[in-house]
């Protein structure tokens, strides 16, 4: 089968106008060509009337009796003669050599041969009298050979003016025919395609444009139709498509919904009880459950105790309160992870036999996971046959996952309060044991000697010891006071300058001795578990003042950059710190040698028998990292 040849919009364009523009070119030569034609022939012309004026000059140089000039004359005669004959492009020259031109110059040249003979030789009187009207015949013939010229030139004239209105008149048409061209290939199916977007546009997607012709409008024709036929079935569909997708935006807006209320609960519930409740009457609302048994798990998976119940019958509460693993579908560690739907009448109705007697048709269980561990599960019991679609179950086994990670957050945070409690009291009995029982330990030794120089009789010993004991007990006092002040100093999360002071100033109400604090410099704000060791230190530092000094004035001089020192000096008695190592008789520089060294800072202790003490801490650049399994430094016992 032969294949329809497919015209472009080009190749139709070109072929109306190919045409034209060769009949164009073709007349622009031809008039080209006859005004070469018509210069040439009016160049011929012009040479023709110089024969006339030559034949004049010979007749006057004979007449004059110039015989030397007229050989040369009839020389130039014979060059204009022969310069007609054959033309000369150069110029152009060109004589139009039609039949009559032919005769008349044929003519000329013969009397030309008769002419030129009456000036072979000198000329008598009577050759003289006859050269006249020779010479005017011969003139004549010449005028004839001119006229015969400008009559040709004359009918190429007008001929050549005939085409130029021709051109003219082939201009025009062209024209014409290019701008109906234009209007039938161009214009025509631009229209229909505007007409028709037009109507698609207004909602008419039943509109179609014919496609009359094969070339690139035709394409736009038929692809215009391929996009009103989709946008057509497009709309018919998008009802039903709206439909789908404002169901599926419903349902993911109910599970939004539903995971929302279950966050929210986890976040606001503090104890088990609390959240197990509200769970299970939260997903009770979510799943259209008839009811909901929430139950947990032994670290062996071999009993599963109910936590909370919703709708449950209370005989069935009663015989369900503790499962054994193995008793019942819904108790099952061995259970494929995911939700499952257990069909209650149709399998092993034995081991579900108090689900059917409540008359539950359906049961879903779910199980609880959390790091691959399985914590327990929650079962949800329908009265009726159901099929949980999949969207329905992800919802379940997300809920779940939530519920195993607030169940497990409880637990750490119970575990975490209580290593807090542990930590705290761990720091009270080392405070206590490093001041108070000290004190009352050599308060006990003090007695045994009061009951000895009691016993002797000793007046002597006996005032001493009670001078000791006296001392020892208001010391014992000043700690106590000391720990319940300290105690209660807390540290700023963001600046540790308030806490300083606030530790300064309960120092002089309680020593009576004048302070003075100076911080300088702008560095990192020192991290909150930092700030309870270094302020832990200070207040140390102050009491090892307090205790053995006899100080008349204390400074606590604090520099930020470029790291954090802090320096707590006073212009007491002194001591010899080379003599012995201070942790071996002094319990207060130990203790603030053990705490710099979980933070990792240095400290040093400068003293001079008479001239004071300086207790230098230095914190390290970077805080040390907790070790592994290590608490917070703010949990830690100093």
């Amino acid at each position: 089968m032969r294949t329809p040849r497919h015209w472009t919009l080009g190749a139709k364009l070109a072929l109306v106008a190919t045409p034209f523009l060769v009949l164009a070119i073709v007349c622009i030569g031809v008039l080209v060509w006859m005004s070469l034609q018509l210069e040439g022939g009016a160049a011929s012309v012009n040479e023709a009337g110089r024969l006339r004026m030559q034949a004049y000059r010979l007749v006057l140089s004979a007449g004059t009796g110039d015989a030397a000039a007229l050989p040369h004359q009839v020389a130039e005669f014979e060059r204009s003669l022969a310069l007609l004959r054959d033309g000369a492009p150069e110029r152009p020259l060109f004589v139009p050599w039609e039949h009559t031109v032919k005769l008349r110059f044929a003519a000329v040249e013969q009397d030309w041969l008769r002419f030129r003979d009456h000036f072979a030789s000198p000329l008598s009187p009577a050759a003289l009298l006859a050269l006249g009207p020779d010479a005017t015949r011969f003139v004549a013939d010449i005028d004839a050979f001119v006229a015969a010229i400008e009559s040709h030139l004359s009918r190429w004239t007008s001929l050549m003016h005939l085409l130029q209105v021709s051109l003219m008149a082939l201009a025009v048409l062209g024209a014409a025919l290019l701008l109906f061209a234009r209007h039938l290939f161009v214009l025509e199916p631009v229209s229909l395609l505007k007409r028709g977007l037009q109507r698609i546009q207004g909602g008419d997607f039943g509109a179609r444009v014919e496609p009359h012709t094969t070339d690139e409008f035709g394409a736009l024709a038929t692809g215009f139709n391929s996009m009103a036929e989709q946008l057509q079935s497009m709309y018919r569909s998008l009802e039903s498509r709206v439909s789908e997708k404002t169901a599926q935006l419903e349902e993911k807006h109910q599970r939004l919904e539903s995971l929302y209320e279950v966050t929210n609960l986890v976040n606001q519930a503090t104890t088990l009880d609390a959240l197990a409740a509200g769970f299970t009457t939260s997903v009770a609302r979510i799943a259209h459950a008839d009811g909901v048994a929430l139950r947990w798990s032994d670290q062996g998976n071999s009993r599963y105790v109910m936590l909370a119940s919703y709708g449950l019958p209370q005989p069935m509460l009663d015989v369900e309160h503790c499962l054994m693993a193995g008793d019942c579908h819904c108790g099952s560690p061995t259970a494929p992870p995911g939700a499952r739907v257990i069909p209650i009448r149709a399998l092993q109705p034995a081991r579900l036999a108090h689900c059917a007697e409540a008359g539950f048709e359906t049961l879903v269980s779910v199980p609880v996971r959390l790091h691959e561990r399985l914590m327990g599960e929650i079962d949800l019991f329908f009265h009726a046959q159901v099929d949980m679609p999949a969207a329905e179950r992800s919802l379940l086994e997300a809920l779940a996952v939530q519920l195993g990670g607030a169940m497990d957050n409880l637990r750490l945070n119970a575990l975490g309060l209580e290593a807090a409690v542990s930590r705290e009291r761990g720091l009270l009995g080392s405070e206590l044991h490093d001041s108070i029982a000290q004190s009352l330990a050599f308060l006990k030794i003090q007695v045994q000697l009061m009951r000895d120089a009691l016993a002797s009789g000793n007046r002597q010993q006996v005032d001493h010891v009670l001078a000791e004991i006296d001392l020892g007990v208001r010391e014992s006092y000043g700690d106590v006071r000391e720990l319940l002040l300290h105690f209660r100093t807390r540290a700023n999360a963001e600046d540790i300058e308030p806490a300083l002071q606030t530790t300064l100033r309960k120092f002089e109400q309680q020593t009576g001795l004048k302070t003075t604090f100076q911080m300088d410099g702008q560095g990192m704000p020192v991290a909150p578990d930092t700030q309870v060791q270094v302020l832990h230190i200070v207040q140390e530092a102050l009491s090892n003042v307090r205790k053995h000094a006899r100080a008349g004035q204390v400074w606590l001089d604090v520099q930020q950059r470029p790291q954090w020192r802090l320096e707590v000096r006073d212009d007491g008695i002194g001591m010899d710190s080379q003599a012995r190592p201070p942790d071996e008789t002094h319990v207060g520089l130990r203790i603030m040698a053990e705490r710099a060294a979980q933070l990792g800072a240095q400290l040093e202790v400068l003293s001079t028998p008479g001239r004071g003490t300086s207790v230098v801490l230095t914190l390290p650049s970077t805080p040390r990292a907790a070790l592994p399994g290590e608490p917070p430094r703010s949990l830690r016992a100093a």
